[in-house]
């Protein structure tokens, strides 16, 4: 394996600002463009720090902002890996597409459908719209790295969007370059088990563990501007979410 240093390259480049942080950002751009791979081992923290010319508690303050994003793991005895599973934050509203780049993995989706029609009962209840309201539906299987990873359904209300062919790889772009990208969500997450209809789109076993989530996503009016059900391979994901007694 190259040095890890002729991987990131100098840390001089890249700016002012403090050292962990230049470091940080190295090797996350490292992590994105593929340059540590999933499931690579970075070598032990003293000869690491070494190798960059950094003190071993800078090099722990970068590694640990990585860990903290699930872009790294630490295992106990073993040592600092770049992770496989994808670690999703709660806190972080973001999309399939941007949680997938951040990582490194290449993106594309599988389209089962898509369309334009008027909103059914349940989803004018979800969305806020009334009846006859015209939306549009978005039905897809997500993946990375050519690996089926998620089965996605979003409703969109009408005026979000202006037809379904804007929506390419990220809903959110389009969402964002029709300047309705949601501003807050709320995620509501269970776990199950997949029919064998699912577990055959996802190339899994019927039966398999995985996470189902519904996402209502908000504009910065108090407009709902996504209703997704999401359902999530459970040997891929972890979801964290922070807790604070503070708040």
């Amino acid at each position: 394996m190259p040095l890890l240093a002729e991987q990131i390259g100098p840390l001089d480049a890249l700016g002012g600002g403090p050292l962990y942080r230049r470091l940080e950002d190295a090797l996350r751009e490292a992590l994105r463009t593929q340059r540590l791979k999933p499931n690579e081992a970075l070598p032990p923290e003293r000869d690491l720090a070494s190798e960059l010319s950094v003190s071993r508690i800078t090099l722990r303050k970068a590694l640990d902002s990585l860990v903290e994003e699930g872009l790294l793991v630490r295992k106990q005895g073993a040592g600092t890996f770049v992770a496989n599973r994808v670690e999703k934050q709660f806190a972080k509203l973001s999309s399939f597409s941007e949680d997938m780049a951040a990582r490194g993995r290449t993106v594309r989706s599988e389209w089962l459908g898509r369309s334009v029609g008027a909103v059914t009962p349940d989803d004018a209840l979800t969305l806020g719209l009334s009846p006859g309201a015209a939306v549009y539906r978005f039905n897809r299987i997500r993946y990375a790295d050519d690996v089926a990873m998620a089965l996605e359904y979003s409703t969109i209300p009408g005026f979000g969007l202006d037809g379904v062919d804007v929506v390419g790889a990220s809903l959110y772009a389009a969402l964002e370059a029709a300047g309705n990208r949601p501003v807050r969500a709320l995620q509501r997450l269970r776990a199950v088990l997949f029919n064998p209809e699912q577990a055959k789109l996802l190339g899994i076993e019927a039966g398999a563990p995985g996470l189902y989530i519904e996402r209502r996503g908000f504009l910065d009016d108090g407009r709902v501007i996504e209703a997704t059900q999401s359902w999530y391979r459970g040997d891929a994901y972890d979801f964290v979410a922070e807790l604070d007694m503070r708040a």
